[in-house]
């Protein structure tokens, strides 16, 4: 059993987080997180409506007795979402750990804090991870270059995000981006994280609520099989290289502007992608840890698998090391 400050105050029996995925974060996926005795999150903006959320929150429970949380990202748009109906809806229904993502979470934590919810905000830098523990989060779930989706602009990866980033924030931290397995555990636990937190891993299992051959090229790809998409615009983002990518990376080298590259990158294309399994539809989230990805197993069978392995390398190679 591998406890830390994490799991103590989540209430959760293992270091392990599935973090928010826009299409992915559904009731099938969360709840077999939670069984595992991981900490699992929906993603509220998979949602159409707060009201959705709502009943997704309670299918969920109907799978699960153990702890889940909700993901909101925080983004800025033409037609902005309803944040605050959606955190009503999170509060009415007993949900108490929240991750935040994108915007700066300050507005929408006084209402949070006053329910109970805890917060763990995900961050892509120091400085970012420093202000939100400064402004009463309760945790931080550091992302790094490697990760899926929005990596930030800095270009730092976590053999040295993480450990500065742990230099300065007190909080509990984990870490996020290129883990996949035990030896990762122990690496995030090594640099100063209290646990991990997994997308693409988590996406590449029997219970994910996406097509089998999205699993299926998760993995027969490699640590080579992604690509950076909307890098001249500074809204970076790490993608499955499909031939969508390579276009929308095409376009950004011709001088497109955003309103010419948003309608090929569109998150509702990779819905499709998800839900029909053409994998060349739209662009998809997928970070490097795919190099470390060849199976698709239950989401218990690869808790149990990752908790065990840690254990066995802190105990046998580790420990005989430090003789």
């Amino acid at each position: 059993m591998i406890r830390t400050r994490f799991t103590e105050m989540f209430g959760v029996e293992h270091p392990i987080v599935q973090g928010g995925m826009q299409w992915v974060g559904r009731a099938e996926l969360t709840s077999a997180v939670a069984n595992a005795g991981a900490l699992g999150f929906l993603t509220a903006l998979t949602q159409p409506t707060p009201e959705d959320l709502i009943r997704e929150i309670a299918r969920c429970r109907d799978m699960t007795d153990k702890p889940f949380g909700v993901n909101l990202t925080i983004l800025p748009t033409l037609v902005p979402r309803p944040y605050d109906e959606y955190i009503d809806a999170i509060i009415s229904s007993g949900i108490r750990i929240v991750e935040t993502a994108g915007n700066n979470p300050k507005p929408f934590l006084p209402k949070l804090k006053a329910a109970g919810v805890k917060v763990i905000h995900k961050c892509t830098s120091v400085r970012h991870g420093v202000s939100a523990e400064k402004i009463g989060v309760d945790a931080i779930s550091m992302d790094g270059f490697e990760c899926a989706g929005h990596p930030g602009e800095d270009d730092i990866p976590n053999l040295v995000l993480l450990p500065a980033a742990a230099d300065v924030i007190s909080i509990p931290m984990i870490g996020s981006g290129g883990f996949a397995d035990a030896r990762g555990l122990v690496a995030a636990l090594a640099l100063g994280c209290e646990g991990i937190n997994m997308g693409t891993r988590f996406m590449a299992t029997r219970e994910a609520p996406i097509h089998q051959k999205v699993k299926e090229a998760i993995v027969g790809g490699d640590e080579r099989s992604t690509a950076l998409i909307l890098r001249t615009l500074r809204n970076t983002s790490r993608v499955f290289a499909n031939s969508v990518a390579w276009k929308a990376i095409e376009m950004e080298h011709e001088g497109k502007t955003i309103a010419e590259i948003g309608p090929v990158v569109t998150g509702q294309k990779g819905r499709v992608v998800y839900e029909t399994g053409d994998l060349e539809h739209g662009i998809w989230s997928a970070g490097t840890s795919m190099g470390l990805v060849n199976d698709i197993p239950t989401c218990k069978e690869l808790v149990a698998r990752i908790v065990e392995g840690a254990e066995a390398i802190i105990k046998g190679r580790l420990a005989k090391l430090a003789h």
